[in-house]
């Protein structure tokens, strides 16, 4: 191999491997305390943004402690201290002590949670998207002992088809059909809980006691046994999410933006190899603009058809994507995954696009 190519190997090996070691530096925000004591309502999020400029690398932050070995077991009181390990930030801990009147410990409470589970507890226990002709199968509240065409605790409701009595059911509301926007192929049908009930009397039409309703269950609904993973999480390890091509999909309920601690869907679900805790960085795709006869840049929504039909023939030029914030991913289906909005630099929008988060940094 001659000199050039030695050197030019040489230079690419170097910059694939500073650029890793880079990647994986912790960056502290200007202006960062150097203590903190732990307050009632503080998540693990929270209290990194404090310190890092990227919240969710808060694992790293307190990787190397053997103090903190599982940082979801940070109380309200306990001390944070930032210290340097190997040139490294680190965040240390001193734990708080409640102790009684004789002397004894008390128990803390509550550990400190990795975010804010109360804002997400709903859609973990209420939203599923599952399979469009495998909901047609499902069977279906036929109606109810009472006259009214809304049913809700305590009321006795009829379903299809011979279930075992004392079998746990759930009752859920049709929402909206998602389609993939570039394909067409549907990604599922979203469903919502209205109830969940337990049988009581089996036959070829079962009769079902509804003990908890969180909106009103009326015939035609669907019925499913209860939904195992609807379970609340414990904890949530934040990741970097590395799958290509994702976009928001829906927003929760009829709003045109989106911010912090809103509740968002993408387009991209277990098939695409989503799991809960990925992180994602949200930018707004960049218009693209064509010059018209004078020269002058004209901007999409000022567009003539006959400037678009130049745009179509390339005479285009892109403009750069705009930051938008971060989301991490909380519940995922086969094809479509919730998501919660952590950091909101501006409004987001359905069709923003998803990228790897050390793909950032953006005017922070």
């Amino acid at each position: 191999m001659d000199g050039p190519m030695k050197r030019f190997t040489l230079l690419a090996l170097l910059a694939i491997v500073c650029g890793g070691t880079h990647a994986d530096v912790l960056t502290l925000k200007a202006g960062h305390p150097e203590s903190y004591v732990v307050k009632k309502g503080d998540t693990l999020w929270d209290i990194s943004g404090m310190f890092l400029k990227d919240p969710w690398r808060w694992p790293k932050l307190w990787g190397a402690n053997p103090q903190i070995a599982n940082p979801h077991l940070i109380y309200p009181g306990d001390r944070l201290t930032l210290v340097f390990i190997d040139g490294e930030p680190r965040l240390v801990t001193k734990p708080f002590k409640k102790i009684g009147p004789a002397g004894q410990v008390k128990t803390k409470g509550d550990a400190v949670p990795a975010i804010d589970l109360a804002v997400i507890q709903p859609y973990l226990v209420q939203n599923r998207v599952v399979d469009e002709v495998w909901l047609e199968q499902q069977p279906k509240v036929l109606g109810g002992e009472s006259p009214s065409y809304h049913h809700v605790d305590g009321d006795v409701v009829y379903v299809q088809g011979n279930v075992a009595e004392g079998t746990k059911l759930a009752f859920y509301a049709p929402g909206r059909k998602f389609e993939d926007e570039a394909t067409g192929e549907s990604l599922g049908q979203e469903i919502i809980l209205s109830a969940t009930g337990r049988v009581i009397e089996s036959g070829d039409v079962s009769r079902v006691l509804l003990f908890r309703s969180f909106q009103e269950t009326k015939a035609g609904y669907r019925v499913m046994s209860v939904e195992d993973d609807a379970l609340m999480p414990a904890y949530f390890m934040p990741m970097a999410g590395d799958t290509e091509g994702a976009k928001l999909l829906a927003a929760n309920g009829n709003i045109r933006e989106m911010g912090k601690l809103d509740v968002a869907y993408i387009d991209r679900g277990a098939e695409a190899g989503v799991k809960p805790g990925q992180v994602f960085t949200v930018y707004k795709p960049g218009a693209t603009v064509v010059m018209d006869g004078d020269g002058i840049p004209v901007a999409p929504e000022e567009q003539s058809a006959y400037d678009k039909m130049k745009g179509a023939f390339g005479d285009e030029i892109q403009l750069p994507k705009l930051y938008r914030g971060q989301v991490m991913i909380f519940k995922v289906f086969d094809k479509t995954s919730l998501g919660l909005i952590l950091i909101d630099q501006r409004p987001m929008r359905v069709g923003d696009e998803l990228f790897k988060p050390d793909a950032i940094l953006k005017g922070e």
